[in-house]
């Protein structure tokens, strides 16, 4: 199998050092061909949110997999692996497995429950599917995590307060200010993030509702759909003047609201700041009126005490997780069974070819009868230990029968390639 997580989250290091790792979007094709190109790294699919990054690989050995992508991550960060390892965490083979499930069920974010990771796993994947740096392997694994994502939404209530990221944020945020239902609010980014943004600015109460973007046409679209106004970007200070609550969640690489944009409002401000990078510069949050609240004071406050829907989503994920390395294992060995009996089909027509060579006088019909009890001997030979391995292979620890079998018959398997975009989820 030869799965290895390597990643950085709210969990394990601050805003800071997770805004330099992040990848914005239109960077992800290189840094997922940068990842392909190490030794010891088949396949990458990297995913990289407001709280997270991480890398999913197919590797061909572990500790050389890892200084591969610990490298490229430090690099990304502008420090060494020494500097960077103890902000990261590693999962292998069953480990890896069962993180991608979990973090698909929402149970590894910040806050529990949430479904907008399986979104954005999905859109990981799509990116890696397109750039050719998902294979065979990380398909199998990530069409099953969403899926087990699916799963967990639909029979449990994990997510039953509809809670977010934004939800979240706007939740703290009317702590501390007061109610934002009829009050202005501006959402800054017209993506997904932006509008999760405006649905949760809506369903608060939050009026007018304004959405402005770089891309004014992203912008209108977006406004359109949730009965908001679209601004020009070039205006940005002025439709400031004119709210009392800003979500600012864009993929700029550089801050979008300063202190100098900022500090000249004459009223209060809620702002919420929702971006990795972050969008707002330091110090805003230090003017007077203006309450901000960010993903990195939200990874303090945020409370993940299980409750009996998180434990019935755990158990769920526990039992995918078996069903998965069942099927696996079964899967690792149908190569190996069919290459047993590919060269048992080679030798047995390499014999009658000189049979044939050696006994001219017999008929056809005679080689025909021989030819058919050739085959029937193999076969019976071979379903046994075929059916056993099989059964064996379906085991913890079943990868060493095939192993074996490959070994002791020198069997050489051929490697298939699945196209990820045409194959749908075929796991049981």
């Amino acid at each position: 199998m030869n799965l290895l997580v390597v990643g950085i989250s709210h969990r394990t290091a601050g805003v800071p050092l997770l805004e330099r790792v992040a990848v914005p979007g239109d960077k992800l094709p290189d840094v997922l061909a940068d990842l392909v190109a190490q030794p010891y790294v088949d396949e990458a699919v990297m995913l990289s949110t407001c709280n997270r990054v991480e890398i999913y690989a197919s590797v061909t050995a572990f500790h050389g997999a890892l200084a591969d992508i610990g490298g490229i991550l430090a690099t990304r960060s502008g420090t060494t692996v020494g500097e960077l390892a103890p902000q990261l965490y590693v999962h292998y083979e069953v480990d890896a497995v069962r993180h991608a499930f979990r973090v698909a069920a929402g149970l590894d974010s910040m806050v529990v429950g949430e479904a907008q990771i399986l979104g954005q796993l999905r859109d990981a994947y799509g990116v890696a599917a397109e750039q050719g740096t998902a294979g065979r392997v990380l398909h199998e694994l990530l069409q099953q995590a969403l899926r087990v994502g699916k799963r967990v939404h639909a029979e449990t209530e994990i997510d039953r307060a509809g809670q977010s990221v934004v939800s979240a944020a706007l939740a703290y945020g009317q702590g501390a200010t007061g109610t934002v239902e009829g009050r202005p609010a501006l959402v800054i980014g017209a993506g997904a993030m932006g509008a999760l943004s405006l649905a949760t600015l809506k369903r608060a109460g939050a009026a007018p509702l304004y959405v402005t973007n770089r891309s004014a046409e992203r912008a209108e679209r977006l406004a359109e759909l949730h009965g908001a106004t679209a601004v020009p970007y070039a205006t940005l200070p002025t439709a400031l003047e004119q709210v009392d609550v800003v979500v600012s969640a864009t993929a700029s690489p550089e801050p979008v609201l300063d202190t100098a944009l900022l500090g000249a409002l004459g009223h209060p401000l809620l702002v919420l700041d929702l971006a990795l990078p972050r969008d707002v510069a330091p110090g805003v949050g230090d003017l007077p009126g203006v309450t901000l609240v960010d993903i990195e004071l939200l990874s303090t406050s945020l409370s993940t005490t299980a409750d009996a829907e998180q434990r019935a989503a755990e158990d769920i994920v526990a039992g995918e997780v078996e069903a998965f390395l069942t099927w696996l294992r079964g899967a690792d060995v149908a190569p190996t069974v069919a290459a047993l009996r590919a060269r048992a089909d080679e030798v047995v027509g390499a014999e009658l070819g000189r049979l044939v060579q050696r006994c001219p006088e017999l008929t056809d019909a005679h080689r025909a009868e021989v030819a058919h009890s050739v085959h029937r001997i193999v076969q019976r030979l071979l379903h046994q230990p075929t059916v056993r391995v099989r059964q064996l292979a379906s085991e913890p620890g079943g990868e060493a029968y095939a192993q074996a079998l490959r070994e002791l018959f020198d069997l050489q398997i051929p490697t298939a390639d699945i196209d990820p975009a045409a194959a749908g989820e075929v796991h049981p």
